[in-house]
């Protein structure tokens, strides 16, 4: 062997040795390569993550439904190991070539994230020994590993948490309150979507700007509470002076357990007491006492806060009012009413027998309605629809009123499901839907004889339910030209609970622009994405799905052909058209038979398939309980869905059986 061989291969044995983790001789390296694996989480693991493995395969990831599930990014050593020898399942023990765990991939079995480990490469070869590895261990081995991991997974002990008022609760609940209409948290700083929602926990902390908002508010509904006399009744008694200490005290106890949502402690109560006393006797008047309880309480953290699950020693008659407050901000976006109040004080809500019942009684209000379309609103992002902009002259139709009637058709869809009882799942195969004439004239279907009228689509439309509705398509295109990525990527987040990884720093992700010598259709132009091999395994998984909507504009309006406008040289020369086929086939990459050719066949294949099932509950989940799912909620989300498909997918029924969860009820 010549010396340039020989250091070739010297330094090929320090390469491997490196990546592995193995710090001998490169001698002793080379060997170890291929002498068998020592510990996965120094070896494989970096391999696996190298190879972005873990974007996809996690209860949240575009292959949530196989079973390679990756451990969460901050696991213990130790859980990694055990998490490597639960890769078992994955091998064949007769013939460990054919074992998924290397077919998978390296793409030699076809793998929806296409090729991640090359054939023939150093990682597959250290891949290859670990299956033969793991094709010797014995079962007991395989099934104490997963014992451990599901002891990871467990639900730790939890401290006190508090979740702060969303804006559209603050304003439901100043309404309720003080009798306000007027939506002060409208002007507030914007909340952000965080997991879909703008209730979780993790973002729901006191910025600086939002506190003086808080502020200025509290000081504003104090005075209107009071500017005209107590025309809201929130003194219950009258004051025969300033100075009235039982109607004083009565109020401050009153309003107190209304503001914050459960009886004042005794400091609590000296203090506000104090406060209204100070400020009666300096005015001679026993409202602006009150007033100013007001606005101090409007900017306690007691009002602004409810309470997730209490530690052990803070458990007692408090956290029944807790539950109360859970109960009402999940099912009616609002503070409790004075039966909630006094199931709380009587210990109904201890159990998911009194929850249940608790909670149908609440969702047998009108107040029910006005919480289900904000979750809906959060979960369908009505807030893109609405502040949607289209370009005037290729869509001088989009109006903000028309936007507003996009979102309300979808409103009503779906409130039709939930309050009539009908199939969940039937807002996406939905062969109706409730339009009135401006919409009837983007559908190109009848007008109706009244505004928002039930319609159902003719025969031979290709229109049908969510994903032929306005409100999804234009919410997801750009001001000229639809976006098969961001129609995909919403089909697989928002309907699959699927997430999708951000594409690696520094790529490009823009397309070639169409020419008037090279007039490209968007998706032809959108094949760089494939031809990219840094962008082709996540594109593949989002645009095939977009490409099958490609027949609706940038508005939701239906088209035969693609038009491509090239502006003219020439002044007052009308813009050159082209007129571009469609092709409208698409397929949801991951699901069994998702191929399609028609937009109404992606809405049944969504409506029949349990991934976007689960993930109806999974939204749910998320937005009661202000968070992600993790590993130790699958059992709540297993015996969730049970319910909702029992039902016959009836959404009152989802919500009943997440209120009688133990999360739910403790707070988790």
């Amino acid at each position: 062997m010549s010396a340039s061989a020989r250091a070739s291969l010297c330094a090929s044995a320090v390469l491997v040795a490196v990546f592995l983790g193995v710090t001998t001789s490169p001698r002793a390296a080379a060997q170890q390569a291929v002498a068998g694996p020592i510990s996965f989480s120094r070896t494989l693991y970096p391999i696996f993550e190298a190879a972005q493995c873990r974007g996809c395969h996690t209860d949240d990831g575009v292959a949530s439904a196989t079973r390679l599930h990756f451990p969460d990014a901050t696991a213990a050593p130790e859980d990694i190991e055990a998490f490597g020898v639960t890769l078992a399942v994955l091998v064949d023990r007769d013939d460990p070539a054919k074992s998924l765990l290397i077919n998978k991939p390296t793409n030699r079995e076809r793998h929806t994230g296409g090729v991640r480990i090359q054939p023939g490469s150093f990682e597959e070869q250290a891949l290859t020994e670990w299956v033969r590895h793991l094709a010797t261990l014995p079962p007991e081995t395989v099934a104490a590993a997963r014992a451990q991991l599901a002891s990871a997974a467990a639900p730790a002990a939890h401290d006190q948490r508090l979740r702060r008022l969303t804006h559209s609760q603050y304003n439901n609940t100043v309404r309720d309150l003080l009798g306000d209409h007027s939506r002060p948290a409208d002007r507030f700083p914007p909340e952000d979507f965080v997991n879909g929602f703008r209730n979780q926990l993790r973002t729901q902390g006191m910025p600086p700007l939002l506190a003086e908002a808080y502020s200025a508010a509290a000081e504003k509904l104090a005075l209107n509470a009071f500017r005209a006399g107590d025309v809201n009744n929130l003194v219950a008694c009258k004051p025969s002076n300033a100075r009235d200490l039982k109607c004083r005290d009565q109020f401050v106890r009153t309003f107190g357990r209304r503001a914050f949502r459960r009886p004042l402690a005794d400091d609590e109560f000296q203090r506000y007491t104090a406060l209204f006393a100070s400020e009666a006797a300096k005015t001679g008047r026993f409202l602006d006492g009150a007033r100013v309880v007001v606005e101090a309480m409007l900017q306690s953290p007691k009002f602004l806060f409810h309470v997730e699950g209490r530690t052990a020693d803070a458990r007692a008659k408090a956290e029944d009012y807790d539950v109360a407050s859970r109960l009402s901000y999940l099912l009616w976006d609002t503070m409790p009413d004075e039966a909630l109040f006094a199931a709380a004080e009587k210990g109904e809500l201890r159990t998911a027998g009194g929850l249940e019942r608790t909670a149908r009684r609440m969702l047998d209000s009108p107040l029910a309605r006005q919480a289900v379309d904000e979750f809906f609103a959060e979960w369908l992002r009505f807030d893109r629809t609405l502040g949607a902009v289209k370009d005037r002259q290729r869509y001088p139709e989009f109006t903000p009123e028309l936007a507003a009637t996009m979102v309300q058709e979808t409103r009503l869809l779906l409130g039709h499901l939930v309050w009539d009882d009908g199939n969940f799942m039937e807002a996406f195969i939905a062969d109706y839907s409730f339009l009135n004439a401006d919409l009837a004239s983007l559908y190109a279907v009848p007008a109706p004889t009244a505004e928002f009228e039930r319609v159902r689509f003719p025969a031979a439309s290709h229109r049908g339910g969510l994903l032929g509705h306005a409100s999804f398509l234009s919410a997801n295109a750009g001001p000229v030209e639809t976006s098969p990525t961001a129609r995909g990527i919403f089909v697989r987040e928002q309907f699959l609970c699927q997430h999708v990884p951000n594409p690696p720093p520094g790529v490009n992700t823009e397309v070639p622009e169409p020419t008037i010598d090279r007039p490209l259709a968007r998706r032809q132009r959108m094949q760089a994405h494939v031809a990219n091999p840094t962008c082709a395994s996540c594109h593949r998984l989002m645009d095939p799905i977009g490409f099958g909507l490609e027949n609706y504009d940038a508005i939701g309006g239906w088209r035969d052909k693609e038009v491509i406008e090239f502006e003219s040289a020439r002044r007052n020369t009308p813009p050159k058209k082209v007129e571009l086929p469609i092709d409208g086939a698409g397929e949801i990459a991951g699901l069994a038979g998702s191929a399609f050719s028609d937009p109404k066949q992606i809405g049944r294949l969504l409506a029949e398939s349990r991934a976007c099932q689960e993930c109806i509950v999974k939204q749910a989940f998320r937005y009661a309980l202000g968070r992600v799912e993790t590993a130790a909620d699958r059992e709540a989300i297993k015996t969730a869905y049970a319910a909702f498909r029992e039902s016959g997918f009836k959404f009152r029924e989802l919500l009943v059986a997440l209120v009688r969860s133990p999360q739910f009820l403790e707070g988790m």
